[in-house]
Parts: structure tokens; sequence; C-alpha cells
């Protein structure tokens, strides 16, 4: 057991650094949300227009095997900003209500990281890994500024903004447009300093909305027939890349468009069930079978482009395996600095060797492992290990993966259109379920990435070893989670002591879901703390 561990977690950065520029780059790392492995026309889309992306990956390296950390947005995010599995982190789930999303303030973030490295940091777009509590947000998590939204989503025109703890209310732009705005008033006051910007874009998130005449294009580009939702999702991620246009060119204008790292990538896969306004999401995402939620290769292989003018060789495109982990290692790196007091161990790589086109062995057959459902983790369910060319993945039940939406849904819509508050959390969880998982299903991910083929029967020892090795890391991982888990309530216990909370009957009264009362409920007359359980009613029913 435990040398399977130190195999997984452990594995030598030393022997993938590369040598240390003359001079610290700038680092501009962009996460679109929710968008998928073939919603960029360079990943194969013939109905979409994203050319400066596409040019992007022209000067540099187009992967096609990059995974993210989790196909959820919280946990996701989790991987990115520390370059650490997320269970770790205590990130495991998206309700932030209960404070599922966030990070334990023992962990280093990308702004911790390169503020100690000498760097201007900022995160512009958004959070989404801890909101009811300052102490929780970006620029109280080592960046110099946020400018974005701390909650899961956020209207593209009646947005509603923080800088750092100042209110930033909509001003008639696009949300889009707001946040590239932003990014190049950073790059432009930058002071002398490099600078580490995490811009966060939240297209093509819902809800799907987009400036109209970018939707008509889409509409009569794809036909009558088509859904109105694919149209609209089109015209977000054009907005976006057009935008992303308007930053590069600025890099170019201050002369340091050669002196920058810029990885675009995702946090999940694309959602393709049906939107509530405009009907089915479904479109292209590569002949892979799963969307957001699921760790099939639809929901956690997800686009990664990597360029440095000058430094990274143009046109390059690489097939071998990259996890979002990666990329914190990989960028600090260049930095030359020794990491922040306290900083934990990365759990991903330093992957500059391979961007370079050297040989990288133990990038080749690593292990990459993932696991999500909702609430308090759960071993084999929605799960996968990837080895090599193997995967192997649990499907896991649906009640491990069903949401209590009655519950948690009301903050989420209510930070989607109102300013940003504070709240004490739902702090109580269920425990995991103990009810048996489903099989595990083996796939060969060179001759079936669309996973239709389950060769599990056929070659049992790779079911054992791989399992063997999920179960050895998930172990670990629900031990950390629980350590994580602990320290993010009893903060928030000692932040509320003794202070007011907030009335959640009140805060909520236009964003109860009544659908999903018990039948026979009468919302004129009821009350919803009763009806809808775990809005903080003594605030210690913990676990």
């Amino acid at each position: 057991m435990k040398l399977i561990l130190t195999t997984l977690l452990l594995a030598p950065l030393a022997a993938l650094h590369a040598a240390e520029p003359a001079s610290k780059p700038n680092i501009l790392f962009i996460l679109a949300d929710d968008l998928g492995w073939g919603d960029l026309q360079c990943y194969g889309n013939p109905h979409i227009d994203t050319p400066v992306l596409d040019s992007l990956a022209k000067e540099g390296a187009r992967l096609t095997a990059h995974y993210s950390p989790s196909p959820l947005c919280s946990p996701a995010r989790a991987g990115y900003l520390t370059g650490r599995y997320n269970h770790r982190t205590g990130a495991v789930d998206v309700p932030s209500n209960r404070g599922l999303d966030r990070l334990d303030l023992s962990e280093k973030t990308f702004g911790d990281y390169f503020r100690h490295a000498g760097y201007a940091s900022a995160l512009i777009g958004k959070w989404h890994n801890g909101l009811y509590c300052r102490d929780l947000l970006p620029h109280r998590r080592g960046f110099d500024l946020f400018y974005g939204f701390p909650n899961g989503g956020q209207d593209y025109w009646k947005w509603n903004l923080l800088r750092n703890d100042a209110a930033a209310p909509h001003d008639g732009r696009y949300l889009t447009d707001a946040l590239n705005d932003e990014a190049i008033r950073f790059i432009r006051g930058r002071e002398g300093k490099p600078f580490a910007l995490f811009l966060a874009h939240h297209a093509p998130h819902g809800p799907l909305q987009a400036p109209e005449a970018l939707v008509k294009k889409y509409r009569q580009r794809l036909g009558k027939d088509a859904s109105e939702a694919v149209a609209v999702t089109y015209a977000m991620i054009e907005a976006m890349d057009s935008g992303l246009g308007r930053v590069f060119q600025t890099l170019k204008d201050e002369g340091q468009w050669e002196k920058t790292v810029i990885v675009f990538t995702s946090d999940n896969g694309p959602v393709l069930g049906p939107d509530p306004r405009h009907g089915s999401q479904r479109r292209f995402n590569g002949g892979f079978s799963g969307e957001k939620q699921d760790v099939l290769e639809g929901g956690v292989r997800v686009p990664g482009i990597v360029a440095w003018p000058g430094h990274i060789p143009g046109g390059q495109v690489i097939a071998t395996p990259v996890h979002g982990c990666d990329w914190l290692p990989t960028l600090f790196a260049l930095t030359g600095a020794a990491a922040p007091p306290d900083a934990k161990a990365f759990d991903g790589l330093d992957i500059m060797p391979l961007l370079l086109g050297k040989p990288t062995p133990a990038l080749t057959q690593r292990t990459l492992l993932f696991q999500r459902n909702r609430y308090a983790p759960v071993s084999n369910c929605n799960a996968a290990v990837r080895e090599g060319r193997w995967k192997l993945y649990w499907p896991g039940d649906e009640a491990s993966l069903k949401k209590d939406t009655a519950r948690d849904n009301p903050s989420y819509l209510r930070g989607v259109v109102q300013p940003h508050w504070e709240m004490t959390l739902d702090r109580q969880l269920d425990a995991p379920t103990t009810s048996p998982q489903p099989s595990p299903r083996l796939y060969d991910l060179d001759a079936d990435p669309a996973e239709k083929h389950d060769l599990a029967a056929q070659h049992p020892e790779i079911v054992q070893s791989l399992t063997q090795k999920q179960d050895a890391w998930f172990a670990q991982m629900n031990r950390e989670w629980q350590q994580s888990r602990a320290s993010i309530l009893e903060h928030d216990r000692a932040y509320w002591k003794g202070r007011a909370t907030p009335d959640p009957a009140a805060l909520f009264k236009d964003f109860w879901q009544w659908k999903a009362a018990p039948n026979g409920t009468d919302p004129d007359i009821a009350s919803p703390i009763q009806v809808f359980r775990g809005f903080w009613n003594d605030g210690e029913d913990d676990q």
C-alpha cells in the first residue's frame, strides 16, 4: 500500500524540471466554464468560429489528452488553483451554502505562489471556492486584486461583481467584455512587476445569454431545426474568443507578448442536457461519452492550449496525457523561486519538458485519478483511473449522484442576480452511502476513446491492478478531505461566534424551489425553514 501511494503521489518533480529562464515570464492562465473538448474550431468543431484561440494553438501547443482535475466547477478550480487533488483541499462539490466548495485556509493558491515570487497577482472572473465569508475570497487568498464574483453563476447583463471588498454593479457591458476589459487594465497597470493573472471566464456556463448579433449568426449557420441553446452557446464562446483577442493585442502593444506564458483550458466538460429556456444543449464533443459531472472522457477531457512565443515550439499537437494539477507546478517553476512557507506538496508535475519537445517517459504511463459524487465522497462512485491506454471507470449509483436542489439551490439562484452577502454555513452533511456500487468498466482509450466497449471481463488482471491503485488513492484522499472539512467547519463556527446571522426565510424569500416541496405544501402559509431542512436553525448539525 505504501509503495503504491509513493508511486502515485510523490513522483519526483526534479526529473522533469526545465532550466530556469533568465527572467521571470508573465503568466496568463485562462479558464473557461463548462466549455467542452469540442467547443473550439481547432478541436474539430466545424460550426463555431474561434480564430483567436485557434491562432494561439498554432503559435504553441494543443493538448489532445488534457484532463481537468474534476468534472465539476469548484473541485476542478481547486485543483487548478493549488496543483493538488481537490479532495485534499476540502472542495468536493458545488453547494457553497454547505461549504463544500471551500479551500481550507491552510492551502496555498496560485495567488500565494506568484505573490511570493514577486509577481503582481489577480483573479478576474469566477471564484466559487468559498463565498459567504470574506476570509475566503481571492484577495485574502494571495491575490492582489479580485475583480469578479464569488458565486457559481452570474447574469451576463445584470451582473454584480466585487472589486476586492467594494461592490461593482453592472454598467451595461456584457459580462465577458467587462472581465476582458479588467484583464487589459491589470496588464497595463503592472508597474514594472511581472504579472500572474488567473482569468476565469464565466462563458459558456448558464444562464445562456449572448449579444444578439452573434446569436443571429449561429441561428442562420446552424439552420432552422437547430437548438436555440446551441446557437446561444456558440455565440457566448465566440464573444469570449473575440475579447481574448483584445487581451492578446494588449500584451503585444505593451511589449509583453514574448514574455508571457498563456494557458487556456476549461473547468469541465459541457452541459448537454436541456436548458430550461432554450432547449437541448447537445452538440459536438469530439465523439466522447459523458458530459459535465461524469468522469467519462466527455466530462474530464477538456481543451488545453499553451503558448510562449520563442520558447515553446509552435504548431505542436501533443497526445501525452496532462492533468490540470500540472499547471501550477509547471508555471511556478519558471519563476525560479522557492515555495512559500508552509506550502504543501504538489500532486501535479512540471510538464515544461513535454511542451519543449523533450523526452518525458514519466508522463507517458503515469496514473491519473478522478472521483466525484455529491456531498461526502464515496469510494468507487463516479470514479476513474487512467494509466497509459487503459481506463477503469466506476459509474456510481444514482442516489450518490443526486443533488438536494431544494436545499442547495436557493443560495446559488440568489447569487446569480443579487450582490454578494455573508452567511453562516448549513453545516449538516449526511454520512456517505455504504450501498454497493456498480461494477467497474474497463476501456482501451487508444482503440475506443468513446468508451463504448467494456473489456473488464477480458482483462481481470488490469482491473485488479487499477482497482488497487484507485482504492489506495481514495483512502488517503478521503482521510485528508475529512481533515480539511473539519478545519473548514471550525473556521465557520469561530467566524460567526457572537455575530447575528441572516434569516434564511427572508434572505431566500423569492428563491425557494417550491416544486421540490412535499406534496400538499402551501407556500403561502408554510414555513420554508420547516419544509426545506438544513438552514442553520442551531448551526451545529454537523456530520
